[in-house]
């Protein structure tokens, strides 16, 4: 059953709060009423009106005053704002409506016509209400299943990672993966496709098949890039790309491989307490028919740790943007400090230090590490 719409009437008048409470309430609406914008302004977030009918002419604080602080407060800044008044005026009218009013109705009032206005706003409201659910529903249901085929540590422990993923979105345009390449080498990958609305989500999904379908002991991990990117060039529109890194390490011959397509450079913390960037460049991925990759090999220690991210970790701190290579210095830092934390913490740990534990990044974050 659908609950009774609620009207918060607010007039210094009280001939007027009694003949529309009396409309409203003849009709089968609930009501409050207040006598001035300060009381309306401190009732308004405690009741929740569905719809609120402000007079314009009061002493003191007039409704335009009122309506601008209600608009603001976001308890009730979404309640949709009729404005009553006797001025007949356009520029009242407009200036109403400038302000983010709905809608005007002119004293003396007219029963239908004041009943018309708030059933109309009210469904509006309830309309623009059950759309945003929607979408919300459709959103959450996207990210479910992104996050189902994101791979969780302890369903490969032999992959000695831990990962840190924070989407600005229900659905982000960050990817990591982690899979066998081969019997004695395993496949680490990040990517970050460029902007953070569905269409970057949609991409994302497609990302963990076209890895599977292009790796393995038939392909080098160039030759995954490349044909990933073939796949992608032909689909990806409007400027849209993504730049990505793919490390594979041999744990048996202590080997490191890095392809590198335009990716923020890993950095490797030696057992020894040493650091270094993996710094190799390369073209980015789903704009050219043809790209060069940056491949870099290199021998690796047990207890070495390598860590790959995208540049929403090292781009801003804590909501303020900074250069990208003040960021990866931080970064590094952050992981040369905490090498004695088990993966899982310094992973935390040093995604904290950069953009804090609780603050939401303002684009899409992976913090990726795995150990030789």
């Amino acid at each position: 059953m659908n609950e009774t719409p609620s009207i918060l009437i607010v007039d210094d008048e009280v001939v007027n709060l009694m003949t529309l409470e009396w409309m409203l309430r003849d009709a089968g609406f609930e009501t409050w009423r207040a006598a001035s914008g300060p009381e309306a302004r401190a009732l308004a977030p405690k009741v929740r009106p569905d719809l609120i009918i402000l007079d314009i002419v009061m002493p003191g604080e007039d409704g335009f005053t009122t309506c601008e602080k209600l608009l603001a407060d976001p308890a009730v800044g979404e309640t949709p704002i009729i404005f009553i008044s006797g001025l007949g005026d356009v520029d009242n009218k407009v200036r109403g409506l400038k302000m983010g009013a709905v809608d005007y109705i002119a004293k003396p009032f007219a029963k239908e016509e004041v009943l018309a206005r708030v059933k109309l706003h009210i469904r509006l409201r309830q309309g623009h209400a059950a759309m945003l659910k929607e979408q919300t529903d459709k959103l959450s249901q996207i990210r479910e299943a992104q996050q189902a085929i994101l791979v969780d540590p302890g369903e490969i422990p032999e992959a000695r990672f831990a990962v840190r993923y924070v989407p600005v979105l229900e659905a982000g345009g960050d990817f990591y993966d982690v899979f066998p390449l081969t019997e004695r080498s395993m496949g680490y990958f990040v990517a970050d496709i460029s902007g953070h609305d569905l269409g970057a989500s949609f991409v994302t999904s497609s990302l963990k098949a076209l890895l599977r379908q292009n790796s393995g002991p038939l392909y080098t991990p160039q030759e995954t890039l490349k044909n990933i990117n073939a796949v992608l060039a032909g689909l990806l529109k409007d400027g849209k790309h993504l730049t990505a890194a793919l490390a594979a390490l041999n744990r048996s011959r202590g080997k490191l491989t890095l392809v590198n397509a335009g990716h923020p450079p890993p950095i490797l913390v030696t057992a020894a307490g040493q650091t270094s960037l993996l710094d190799v460049e390369g073209d980015i991925l789903g704009v050219f028919d043809h790209v060069q990759l940056g491949i870099l090999e290199r021998k690796v220690e047990p207890g070495d740790r390598i860590f790959l991210y995208t540049d929403g970790l090292v781009e801003r701190f804590r909501g303020e943007i900074r250069p990208r290579g003040q960021g990866i210095e931080a970064l590094a830092l952050a992981c040369l400090e905490t090498r004695n934390l088990p993966m899982p913490a310094a992973i935390f740990e040093a995604s904290r230090r950069l953009n804090g534990a609780g603050h939401m990044p303002d684009d899409d974050m992976v913090l990726l590490g795995f150990e030789v």
